[in-house]
């Protein structure tokens, strides 16, 4: 009996137990989990720099401002709209309008108006030589000094001991010098050496056979456009119509450069693509000159480099194909009178390629020496036509040896 009792009771509690565990379990189910809340940190203080003195100290906290206190900054203004840019209506024939053409100063006695440009070359020659025969006693050692004086004007060997020789039988002969006397004794003998009777003239008249052709030739950076450019300048004041032809291809904007000369004195310039057939333009300036009845023909050639034998040879292409409507009256060359002894070079070379009628003698302005135009004379057995003395557009003038010396040794 007493084992019926335990089991029963067992039972009881095995029973209750398990109901325990059912409704713990039902509990569970019903209730929602738990949340898990965030965990908030406190940030930490930035470290600040210990200040002297406050190395175990604490940090001190900064006042905060809220939002509410803090000024936001202004918003920038919008930028006014710009202006429309005035329109100015322009009429039709100011739009077209032509360069005003220029009219040149006459020739006629433009060197005697351009004789202070010589002032540079005056000092070196004439003054020193008038100097040097206004000895009391001219010695050996003064007309050594004479001698020198000549050559370092770039007058040349032949020509200089020419001259020494015939002052010494005129000083000799005239015995009291005045310094009167001594200014027309050198006068004279220095436009003997000159040449007082070459033909200056410049070949530009038309012709039976149509106008005048003249070319314009030298070596790079002579400034050969330039100067035809003034060379055009000179035969409108003289009366002349002119048509220019642009044969240098090779120089950029050189064809520019030159219209730009023409349209000051009215004349047409006739040019090509850049990089074209020099001698075909030549040939078609010549061409437009004959069929407008134009007095003379400028045709301006590229600068070569006298050692070059093919560009030398392209010249004479040029003057050749440009004799196909008729004779070339002129061929200029123009030689920079700074270069000295190095200019008589280059003449020379352009003598055995094409016939060189006249010189061109630029920049006498600057440091040239006088002497040159004798040298360069006695060189190639032609005669200086024109002569450069500055950079304006009448600069240029027709060449008087009269005038020429009387600049040099000064009044």
């Amino acid at each position: 009996m007493e084992y019926v009792i335990l089991a029963v009771v067992i039972a009881v509690i095995a029973v209750g137990a398990i109901a325990g565990l059912v409704v713990s379990g039902r509990r569970r189910q019903q209730l929602p989990p738990k949340s898990q809340a965030p965990v908030i940190t406190a940030p930490k203080p930035t470290p600040q720099e210990p200040q002297v003195g406050e190395e175990s100290a604490p940090p001190t906290e900064e006042p905060r401002r809220t939002v509410e206190e803090v000024e936001l900054p202004a918003e920038p203004e919008a930028p006014e709209a710009p202006e429309a840019p005035e329109v100015v209506e322009v009429e039709p024939a100011e739009a077209e309008a032509v360069p005003a053409v220029e009219v040149p100063e006459p020739t006629a006695g433009r060197l005697v108006r351009l004789r202070s440009r010589l002032s540079r070359s005056q000092n070196s020659l004439g003054k020193g030589l008038l100097s040097l025969l206004s000895r009391e006693h001219l010695d050996e050692d003064t007309w050594e000094e004479i001698e020198d004086t000549l050559l370092t004007a770039d007058v040349g060997v032949a020509p200089t001991q020419e001259l020494v020789e015939r002052l010494r039988t005129r000083v000799k002969v005239l015995g009291t010098r005045t310094p009167e006397e001594l200014r027309a004794l050198l006068r004279e003998e220095l436009v003997e050496l000159i040449g007082k009777d070459s033909d200056r003239t410049v070949r530009s008249t038309k012709h039976e056979e149509g106008p005048a052709v003249v070319l314009v030739v030298g070596v790079n950076g002579v400034g050969k456009t330039t100067t035809t450019g003034k060379l055009a300048r000179v035969l409108v004041a003289d009366g002349r119509s002119v048509v220019l032809g642009a044969a240098d291809t090779f120089r950029a904007a050189a064809a520019d450069q030159l219209q730009t000369w023409g349209e000051r004195v009215g004349a047409r310039t006739v040019r090509g693509p850049e990089g074209g057939d020099p001698a075909s333009i030549a040939f078609d300036a010549v061409k437009e000159g004959i069929a407008e009845g134009v007095d003379t023909v400028l045709i301006d050639t590229a600068g070569r480099l006298h050692t070059k034998t093919g560009l030398m040879d392209e010249l004479g292409k040029v003057k050749r194909v440009v004799e196909k409507h008729g004779p070339v009256d002129e061929v200029l060359l123009v030689l920079d009178a700074t270069t000295g002894q190095n200019g008589l070079i280059q003449a020379r070379v352009f003598a055995e390629v094409v016939d060189i009628t006249g010189i061109v003698l630029t920049k006498l302005d600057g440091t040239a020496k006088g002497g040159i135009v004798v040298a360069v004379q006695r060189e190639l057995g032609v005669p200086v036509k024109l002569i450069g003395l500055g950079e304006g557009a009448d600069d240029l003038a027709p060449f008087e040896p009269g005038a020429f010396v009387d600049a040099l040794i000064g009044d």
